[in-house]
C-alpha cells in the first residue's frame, strides 16, 4: 500500500500569486496552477487564448466563491485507513477511497505500478490498468474451468442477446461512438476462452503422447 500522509497546512501556503509549487490538495477552493501564467504561455504555444471571460462560457464557474456554499468544511474529513492507489499528481490519497476490491496478485502489482510510475495523463498509466484488468479476467476464467460449474460462454457473454435483441442492427447505427472499434469486441470476449481451450488442448495432447 502507498504511504499515506496527513494533510499538511504548509502545502496550502506554498502559493505565489495564482500558482503553487507543491502538489495539489483537496480543498473547497479552486485548485491553483503549478506554474504562473507567463511560464505556461512561454512553454505551451497558444496557451491563454481563452483567458478573456468574454470568450469562456464557463467563466462564471471559475470565479472565486464569495457566497455561502453550504459546505461545512474547507478540507473534507478523511476516511480512516491507509488507502490504496495514489496518483503521482497528488500529495496523498484522496480523502475518500474505495476498499471493495483490494489489490492482489500479479494484476495488483501491475495496477500499483501504473499509479506509482505514471501520471494519469500518460497512456502507459491506462494501458497498465487495462492489462491488470485482463489478467484478472483470465484468472477468473481459469478458476471457472477448474470448478464444478464453469462459466457458460453462450449465456454469460451476451452471445445469445446478439441473436435475439437486434444487436447487429444496433451496431450499424451511425450514432454509436464505438463503430470503429467493434471489430475488437470478438477478440476481447472470445480471446480468453480460445486461449484457455488451446492451453487445455495442448496440455492434453502432451500428456497423451507421454502415456503412449
Amino acid at each position: 500500500m502507498p504511504h499515506t500522509t496527513t494533510p499538511d497546512t504548509t502545502t496550502h501556503d506554498m502559493r505565489t500569486d495564482d500558482h503553487v509549487t507543491g502538489p495539489p490538495t483537496y480543498t473547497a477552493a479552486k485548485p491553483p496552477l503549478h506554474e504562473t501564467r507567463e511560464q505556461l504561455a512561454a512553454r505551451i504555444p497558444g496557451w491563454g487564448v481563452d483567458l478573456d471571460p468574454q470568450d469562456r462560457p464557463s467563466a462564471r464557474r471559475m470565479l472565486p466563491v464569495t457566497h455561502a456554499t453550504g459546505a461545512h468544511w474547507d478540507f473534507p474529513e478523511r476516511m480512516p485507513g491507509a488507502g490504496r492507489e495514489k496518483s503521482v499528481e497528488h500529495a496523498f490519497v484522496t480523502p475518500v477511497f474505495g476498499t471493495a476490491q483490494p489489490l492482489k496478485g500479479v494484476s495488483g502489482k501491475i495496477r500499483q505500478l501504473a499509479y506509482d510510475r505514471f501520471s494519469e495523463a500518460r497512456i502507459a498509466h491506462w494501458m497498465l490498468l487495462i492489462a491488470g484488468d485482463r489478467i484478472d479476467a483470465m484468472a477468473a476464467h481459469v478458476r471457472s474451468l477448474a470448478s464444478l460449474r464453469p462459466d457458460n460462454p453462450i449465456t454469460q457473454t451476451g452471445i445469445r442477446a446478439e441473436l435475439t435483441h437486434h444487436a447487429l442492427e444496433s451496431r450499424r447505427s451511425r450514432t454509436r461512438a464505438d463503430r470503429l472499434i467493434q471489430a475488437i469486441d470478438p477478440l476481447l470476449v472470445a480471446g480468453p476462452w480460445l486461449a484457455a481451450a488451446s492451453g487445455i488442448g495442448w496440455t492434453a495432447a502432451k500428456v497423451a503422447r507421454r502415456l503412449r
